[in-house]
């Protein structure tokens, strides 16, 4: 009796749940709105056959974490309230939810009830998922709409190469397939157009596609089985990614395993010209290369970047004001990478300088550049904290399986460590260290997808590799910067050359996702620059510190030197403070002037010729590096006096006036003319920067034996390459 009673029980509780959950509202949840990531945006929720919205009022990131479950992400990193990514329209179907974050569904959770809400869209909540995806997570469509995504269904997605093409790299072309409960599967190309393979391309890195053999497809596809997927795909050609497309119709299969008339899908890619393996072969952009109209600055990997603009041959960034994937993406495409992974707003990387080009940037996201799209001339109210940025997708060319860092700390820093083809076999080996420094280290890091170089090490017997690795495989290692990878910097190849060999004195790299950017407030260096006769026996410090030319030395206390002063105030714009590359164990004392160079050459002061000859130099150590200033809500953090830490704070300059020792040229010895004045920071590369070509300044200067006039300062970068031509100026820093 016990027993049957139990058994009533358990029975009547299964009953009432099965109803429980047969009378539980069937949703759909997507992401809308003014995305800047594909697993962000506005959350919108399908009821009654109608898509509406969800208040923010008490919502939380348990909600959070449900509803990105729900979606098909392993959960929430963050949400956000007040529309941030724009406003919903329709019925706003849930307010006040609550939720323990252990539910099933949005659904599940207590709230005032479908379409019970006192809000407006301007609280439309968001939600900011984890990129990642629930393995073998389905999504069981219930609704009738006809609006579903691949996003809760995809696991993944993938260019399958057939065999001739497994050794290409990168992979352009290929059979794309679909990872759905733990298997790939085809996809039928009945209802298959171009704008499909337009983000198929586009999220592998490529800019374009193109058309491809379909004889050989063809033929391959008769001998092989093939297990098809069971939709077709909607995409509009603006998705970052396949799975954002619309589902489209489902597909009957067949007993043969074919799919109607249709095909498996292949795509075939064209790439950018810097990942092609001839120029030729690659994606050209539709103005001329020589001078592009979009360009990416300050970016700690490729592909991404800062982005300025080039307007009446002056470069210019572009304001975060609706700042989206879409615009993001024309740039990517402009540039050769594929479409943006993410459009970067509130100057995450970096503030530009110079004007602000474009405010309210609105593309369609088919326009060949950015200068193609809608926007507003007036930037008003803009300033360099909302320069936009943006990250690309760029292929996968297998950069980071030929290197590696061994022995480090971290997975941020160690010895260098390459793979080589020797004896026919591939092998391991160590870098040279002679003449390695910060260019070769900022290759390294930038290969290995770590970021900047913070320090390049010549000797590396603190970090102890594997033994059989130690044998030098590549030296003499010259890199101009550019590179993607350490083989594209000029190197010895097969002919090793170095006299330390490895072990410990192979070279070695630490690097970081954030570096400082230092730039010289040109117009200031314009309108101090000032002329002063200054005797000898007032310079004996400055000839001790190399700082007037080497005629000095033959002259008496009671001679003179014609002096060209000026004042520098140099601004740390990038995304770390600026610190001397040294401790305060290794910096050095210097009696006369009674004080400490952090740094023994700061600062290079230069007057050319127009040819580009040196007629006189100058130099500056920096015996003092501190805050002299900050932007407004920005606290000093460096200070000289009683032997402090010395740095410039991200945000703050550090002024060294007019009058003080070295802070000149020396030009006694210069005959009337007109000239190039040139300052140059951080001319050997001691510390890392986001952009080095911003630290060289130019002037137009004309000496008539009395006087001096200086005009038209500019920075490195800051103008066309047909401007710096015209102006006798070179962008470039030739040091090496």
């Amino acid at each position: 009796m016990v027993v049957s009673s139990a058994l009533c029980i358990f029975s009547l509780l299964a009953l009432v749940q099965a109803q429980s959950e047969s009378q539980q509202p069937k949703i759909q949840l997507r992401l809308a709105g003014d995305k800047r990531k594909h697993y962000e945006g506005r959350l919108e929720i399908f009821y009654n056959n109608e898509w509406g919205t969800i208040c923010d009022d008490d919502f939380s990131i348990e909600a959070a974490h449900v509803a990105c479950r729900e979606l098909g992400f392993l959960g929430a990193v963050a949400w956000s309230p007040s529309a941030k990514y724009g406003h919903g329209e329709g019925r706003i179907w849930l307010d006040n939810v609550h939720c323990t974050g252990r539910e099933k569904s949005l659904a599940d959770c207590p709230s005032n009830g479908f379409g019970v809400s006192d809000c407006r869209h301007s609280e439309d909540v968001g939600v900011i998922c984890n990129q990642k995806r629930i393995p073998g997570h389905r999504f069981i469509n219930t609704m009738s709409n006809d609006v579903e995504t691949l996003e809760e269904r995809v696991e993944e997605i993938r260019i399958r190469p057939i065999s001739s093409h497994l050794k290409h790299i990168p992979v352009t072309e290929g059979y794309v397939e679909i990872k759905e409960r733990g298997k790939w599967r085809q996809i039928c190309d009945e209802e298959w157009t171009p704008l499909n393979s337009r983000v198929v391309c586009g999220m592998y890195g490529f800019p374009r596609e193109k058309n491809y053999n379909n004889k050989v497809y063809k033929s391959l596809s008769m001998r092989k089985r093939k297990n098809y997927w069971g939709f077709s795909v909607n995409c509009t050609g603006n998705e970052v990614h396949l799975s954002s497309c619309r589902l489209g119709k489902p597909l009957e299969p067949k007993r043969n395993g074919t799919c109607g008339r249709g095909l498996p899908v292949v795509v075939s890619c064209v790439p950018g010209r810097a990942f092609a393996p001839s120029p030729s072969i690659g994606y050209r952009k539709a103005y001329r290369p020589e001078q592009p109209l979009v360009r990416l600055r300050g970016g700690a990997n490729i592909g991404e970047g800062r982005v300025e603009v080039l307007k009446n041959g002056v470069w210019g960034t572009v304001c975060d004001d609706n700042w989206n994937l879409k615009a993001a993406t024309v740039v990517c495409r402009e540039l050769g990478f594929g479409s943006a992974k993410e459009a970067l707003t509130g100057a995450k990387l970096g503030q530009g300088m110079g004007p602000v080009h474009m405010n309210e940037v609105e593309c369609s996201g088919f326009e060949k550049s950015l200068t193609d799209c809608y926007f507003n001339n007036d930037a008003l109210g803009c300033s360099h904290e909302g320069d936009a940025a943006v990250r690309c997708n760029i292929p996968a060319m297998g950069f980071q399986k030929r290197i590696r860092l061994s022995g480090g700390r971290n997975p941020y820093e160690g010895r260098v460590e390459v793979l080589t083809e020797k004896n026919g076999s591939l092998v391991w080996g160590t870098v040279c260290s002679e003449n390695w420094g910060m260019i070769e280290a900022m290759v390294v890091c930038r290969q290995l997808g770590l970021g900047f170089a913070s320090h390049a090490f010549q000797e590396t017997w603190y970090w102890a590799g594997d033994a059989s690795t130690e044998n030098v495989v590549m030296s003499g290692v010259r890199c101009s910067g550019t590179e993607m990878s350490l083989p594209q910097c000029l190197h010895h190849g097969k002919h090793i050359s170095c006299p330390k060999g490895g072990g410990r004195f192979a070279a070695g790299v630490s690097c970081s996702d954030r570096a400082p950017d230092l730039v010289l407030n040109a117009p200031l260096v314009e309108q101090t620059t000032y002329l002063e006769d200054r005797p000898m026996y007032a310079l004996q410090c400055a000839l001790e510190e190399k700082c007037l030319s080497s005629s000095a030395k033959k002259n008496d206390h009671g001679s003179y030197r014609r002096l060209l002063r000026f004042s520098s105030q140099i601004h740390n714009v990038g995304q770390s403070d600026f610190r001397p590359k040294m401790g305060y164990h290794a910096w050095t004392w210097h009696e006369c002037h009674r004080h400490y160079h952090s740094i023994e050459v700061f600062t290079h002061y230069d007057l050319l010729s127009l040819n580009g000859t040196k007629v006189a130099e100058g130099h500056k150590a920096s015996f003092c590096l501190e805050d002299t200033q900050c932007d407004e809500g920005i606290q000093k953090r460096y200070l000289c006096a009683n032997f402090g830490e010395q740095g410039i704070t991200v945000g703050c300059w550090d002024t060294y006036r007019h009058d003080i020792d070295c802070q000149w040229i020396d030009i006694t010895d210069v005959k009337p003319g007109d000239y190039i004045f040139q300052v140059v920071i951080n001319p050997n590369y001691d510390v890392a920067e986001t952009d080095y070509t911003n630290n060289v300044m130019k002037c137009k200067c004309r000496y008539d034996g009395y006087r001096i006039w200086t005009y038209q300062c500019q920075i490195g970068g800051s103008r066309s390459s047909d401007m710096d031509e015209y102006l006798g100026m070179s962008n470039q820093l030739h040091f090496r």
